[in-house]
């Protein structure tokens, strides 16, 4: 017997496919029994189970040296028993026939005991649902080679000299949910995620570059082109200068747009803009059908649209499907839960599953050539709300911030902090690129935004950090 055979360490680099992913995550049929074993437990009223199953699988670096690596792998069944309007919840990770039985009898024990709730409507009957194929095999798959090959396309440019430090992120999602009740609803659905964040710095510690990228399937993630991305920007943000704070022409790159217009996806529900208390109220009624953003913005859900691939159905099993919440500037609609439509005489929308904008035809180059003066800003970060009604946030530019001068980036400047709306943000709007799939979400819903030039933000004062 080899030294290997006797139950020495294996390394973390054998070319190994990982197979426990497809096992782990549970197949429709899978799924569905297990929904029906603990539904045919019920002695409630109602009763509503959501089995959730997923391997995760990670690498960590920092200090140009892998550190971490690692898998995770759960399966939960949530059983919601009713009695009446009287409900309850129970989560359990066992799955014996003793098991569910005892989250059910537990569950129907909290439930009697719970106050009623005046907003319960019952349980859905069966559904139709949009097919979303966000599954790949080769993300499920992946081993620990191919994360700590991707990994080496960064740290082996940043070890070739004393110059820079890199750390990054490699975190790729196998999973599937599905929810039945007993009044006959059943809904399932799988999809995979590969999500890569990169940070460099430089050794002096006045220069950062971040980038990202993100996909159900790993192979189209170019990870030499990331690390390359995020090395350079990290060598031009050396040394940077202050510039005074105030209202700027300033370029957000994707990841940019996207952390704050992502913020707007919760603020489309309708409860609140009836109820006065929303960024889309106005004395007596909404904003419904009045242009709130420049004509040139188009913001939509869709489950099923290729940079987003989200769950085609809600925590209650409510068919999701393609809603547009601004259409050419406009508030075209906003998202009804069953409650508040039921109450408002309208159809059930469900909420926001990912947010894109449609796409501008400017590149970030153009956008850049054709800016006088302004600011080319990499991410956001650190985001607060400062004022709901109208969407107004304070946060900071993070990992690489750039004077552009006659259509050129002329130097690194320091970071800002800033006072500003994606409302206001979008109706200052000067350009808009084409839409991409962005990664600081870090495997949530997909948010797809473009590179846009607007006018007139908001800049308050100055960072130190890099």
């Amino acid at each position: 017997m080899s030294h290997l055979d006797q139950g020495s360490p294996r390394s973390l680099f054998t070319p190994r496919a990982d197979t426990a992913a497809a096992a782990a995550v549970l197949t429709r049929d899978e799924a569905q029994a297990l929904v029906e074993r603990a539904v045919k437990l019920s002695t409630a009223d109602a009763v509503r189970v959501t089995v959730q199953s997923s391997r995760e699988t990670n690498l960590r670096f920092a200090d140009n040296q892998i550190s971490t690596s690692g898998a995770t792998t759960n399966t939960t069944v949530r059983v919601q028993s009713v009695f009446g309007k009287r409900k309850a919840s129970v989560v359990t990770n066992d799955r014996s026939e003793e098991g569910l039985r005892r989250a059910v009898q537990q569950s129907e024990a909290l439930a009697r005991l719970a106050p009623e709730d005046p907003e319960y409507l019952g349980e859905l009957p069966a559904q139709t649902y949009v097919g979303v194929d966000a599954w790949s095999e080769r993300t499920a798959s992946l081993s620990a080679d191919d994360r700590a090959r991707a990994a080496l396309t960064a740290l082996a440019p940043a070890r070739a000299g004393n110059e820079l430090t890199v750390a990054g992120y490699i975190v790729c999602s196998a999973s599937a949910t599905a929810i039945g009740t007993n009044a006959g609803a059943f809904a399932y659905h799988r999809g995979t995620t590969a999500n890569y964040t990169l940070t460099a710095r430089t050794n002096d510690g006045t220069g950062s570059g971040w980038v990202g990228a993100e996909d159900t399937d790993w192979e189209r993630i170019d990870f030499r082109s990331v690390a390359e991305r995020a090395i350079d920007k990290a060598r031009r943000s050396r040394n940077p200068v202050a510039l005074e704070p105030g209202r700027y022409t300033v370029i957000f790159e994707p990841e940019a747009t996207a952390n704050l217009v992502s913020l707007m996806a919760n603020a489309f529900q309708a409860r609140a803009a009836d109820e006065g208390r929303s960024a889309f109220s106005k004395p007596g009624g909404t904003k419904l059908g009045e242009r709130i953003v420049d004509p040139r913005v188009t913001l939509y859900s869709d489950p099923a649209d290729p940079l987003i691939l989200a769950s085609p159905f809600d925590g209650e099993g409510l068919p999701l499907s393609r809603q547009t919440w601004i259409k050419d500037g406009v508030l075209n609609q906003l998202a009804y839960n069953r409650y508040w439509a039921s109450r408002q005489n309208k159809a059930p929308t469900g909420g926001a599953a990912g947010l894109r904008m449609a796409d501008g035809n400017e590149s970030l180059e153009s956008l850049i050539a054709s800016t006088t003066r302004g600011v080319l800003v990499t991410r956001l970060w650190y985001l607060r709300p400062l004022d709901q009604r109208t969407l107004m946030y304070t946060g900071l530019t993070r990992d690489g911030t750039f004077l552009i001068e006659n259509g050129k980036i002329l130097r690194s400047i320091k970071n800002f902090r800033f006072n500003d709306s994606p409302l206001f943000m979008l109706n200052n709007l000067e350009g808009v690129g084409r839409s991409v799939r962005t990664a600081g979400n870090e495997g949530g819903p997909g948010i797809a935004m473009p590179p846009i030039k607007v006018r007139d933000f908001n800049f308050t004062s100055l960072s130190d950090a890099v």
